[in-house]
């Protein structure tokens, strides 16, 4: 759920969802589960949902795993759905394979790719392998069930006048789990998954100042400023800014990546951004060969030229 509407994710999944039930001869169903879901709910019956059902309540609220769990698990009853998609997302990571567990399936995580088959039913490609592979899986039990990576999918173009939204009421037992407190992320700007420009620095930047120079492009750019894995254990910069397998994934439009040599644990975090430009001093480094531009040099250097002549620019 966002603030004002419906999560970006959830639109993504909706628009990967229409080929699929278009080939299957199904039809979409999007589920909601919060409080005050009214904004959202509309959003999402325009955007490709036949049906959108709207487990609303107070008790739902804050993301708990035991009442999500028992509220998706009542609609399951009912609609035996074929396929189960959600968001590859803390939440949907978190819930998805206890979603699976309560129903007996499969889950395919992490999917990039999604396509149907007259005799498999959904197939899921996904990167193995530290990202050097792709695999394609069909689960054997139903309903099949995958979890998608953020911006895998484009969202639908609202359309007027849309699927219905149906009321859920929310019968949900005392949670075993208790919320005894929430620390939220700090979000400075863009946020880092829904930039389209991110620019990320690793062992090479050399210490916490450095990023003060990726914040500076990133801030002309319009963009969010990322990490490779080291940066962040030696606390140059949050560890919520670190881009990766253990990480967060992220797939702009731009990827500037400064003194990060391209160890497989990061390229799988970044590897789907449409136009990847790294800084690295070393020609040898691996960034180099999933770059699409590349500059081989002190970053120390080449960054200030950058960032001033592209600040000169946009002040014309």
């Amino acid at each position: 759920m966002a603030e004002s509407g419906a999560a970006r994710i959830g639109l993504e999944l909706l628009g990967l969802a229409k080929g699929l039930a278009q080939e299957a001869g199904q039809t979409i169903a999007a589920v909601l589960l919060g409080s005050g879901l009214e904004a959202a709910a509309a959003e999402l019956a325009k955007c490709g949902a036949a049906t959108v059902y709207a487990v609303d309540s107070p008790e739902l609220a804050e993301y708990n795993p035991d009442s999500y769990l028992v509220a998706i698990l009542n609609l399951c009853e009912e609609l035996h759905p074929a396929a189960i998609l959600a968001g590859h997302t803390p939440m949907g990571q978190d819930l998805m394979p206890r979603l699976a567990f309560a129903l007996g399936a499969g889950l395919v995580t992490d999917c990039t790719s999604l396509s149907w088959d007259a005799a498999q039913g959904l197939v899921a490609s996904k990167p193995i392998y530290g990202g050097n592979a792709m695999a394609s899986l069909a689960s054997e039990t139903r309903p099949q069930m995958v979890t998608v990576r953020p911006k895998a999918g484009n969202p639908l173009e609202p359309v007027e006048p849309g699927g219905s939204v149906e009321a859920v009421e929310a019968v949900l037992p005392a949670p075993a789990i208790t919320l005894l407190g929430r620390v939220l992320e700090e979000n400075i700007g863009v946020k880092l998954e829904e930039s389209c420009v991110v620019v990320s620095g690793g062992r090479g930047i050399g210490g916490p100042d450095g990023f003060d120079q990726l914040r500076e492009l990133a801030g002309l750019l319009g963009g969010a400023v990322g990490a490779s894995r080291p940066p962040c254990d030696s606390e140059w910069i949050a560890c919520t800014s670190q881009v990766g397998i253990t990480g967060k994934l992220v797939a702009p439009d731009i990827y500037i990546a400064v003194a990060i040599s391209g160890s497989s644990q990061h390229l799988s975090g970044m590897s789907d951004s449409r136009n990847i430009v790294a800084i690295n001093k070393d020609p040898d480094a691996y960034i180099f060969k999933v770059a699409h531009y590349g500059v081989v040099g002190d970053w120390r250097r080449i960054l200030p030229s950058f960032t001033g002549k592209l600040a000169s620019l946009l002040a014309e």
